[in-house]
């Protein structure tokens, strides 16, 4: 693809073939969020470590989970055998997983209705990436923070981060560092293709965040009640010359 520069952290991301289907068109870009990662980053792992290949992997899966169609283009996974597990859940295939997209995946819950930060059941692929591209603007971004064993079974510990500037469902976004951990398990064939993911993390550390900002219905309250003490004050607060 003549006059794309090569993402560093996708590496095969500019060199897909042109029978690749794309969910908008084209191959995605990703400076905002790459700056985000470059600059919020806790570690920079030495090139061609265990830790940046695992990294970029988890990266290029993601990239092709939000941007392809078709499981067949998909270059990190075992399209046959891929299962993903989040929290102890049952498993999800390849075809499911692609189906519901990596946010519907990743936060589905067992949970009773009332007791869920995100109900997953009610969102589409579409409606769950712009609630997610809203109110993080400049990105959602995602890293390693220590790799325990390498293939065939990888055992890491992850962060994912951004800043909550732009609206998340009716709450006001408050500018603030919104971030949560996690670990996970790739179990991965000879050619480094993921034929199992599993993640673990606590959704609370996510939604504490975006849930702190202000309702709609909190600010318009608040801005009546400024309205109406400026508008009515104190009858003996203004004394007669």
């Amino acid at each position: 693809m003549s006059g794309v520069l090569p993402d560093k952290y996708r590496v095969f991301l500019h060199l897909e073939s042109p029978t690749v289907h794309w969910r908008h068109g084209k191959p995605p870009t990703y400076e905002s969020v790459n700056q985000l990662f470059e600059d919020g980053r806790t570690k920079e792992w030495p090139k061609g470590s265990l830790e940046e290949t695992v990294q970029n992997a988890i990266k290029s899966w993601e990239m092709e989970l939000s941007h392809k169609t078709r499981l067949q283009d998909f270059k990190t996974i075992n399209p046959e055998k891929f299962k993903l597990f989040v929290n102890g859940r049952e498993g999800l295939s390849g075809e499911e997983t692609l189906r519901l997209g990596s946010y519907n995946a990743l936060m589905k819950s067992s949970l009773p209705e009332e007791f869920q930060y995100y109900k997953a059941e009610t969102e589409t692929f579409e409606s769950s990436h712009e609630a997610f591209r809203s109110c993080f603007p400049r990105g959602f971004a995602w890293e390693v923070i220590e790799v325990y064993s390498g293939p065939p079974l990888i055992a890491f510990k992850f962060r994912h981060w951004g800043f909550f500037e732009g609206p998340y469902k009716g709450h006001s976004p408050t500018g603030e560092l919104v971030q949560f951990y996690g670990l996970g398990t790739l179990k991965v064939d000879e050619s480094l293709r993921v034929e199992e993911a599993e993640i673990y993390y606590d959704p609370g550390e996510l939604f504490g965040g975006l849930l702190k900002g202000k309702t709609t219905s909190q600010s318009k309250t608040q801005d009546n009640e400024k309205d109406l003490s400026a508008s009515v004050g104190c009858p003996f607060s203004k004394r007669k010359e």
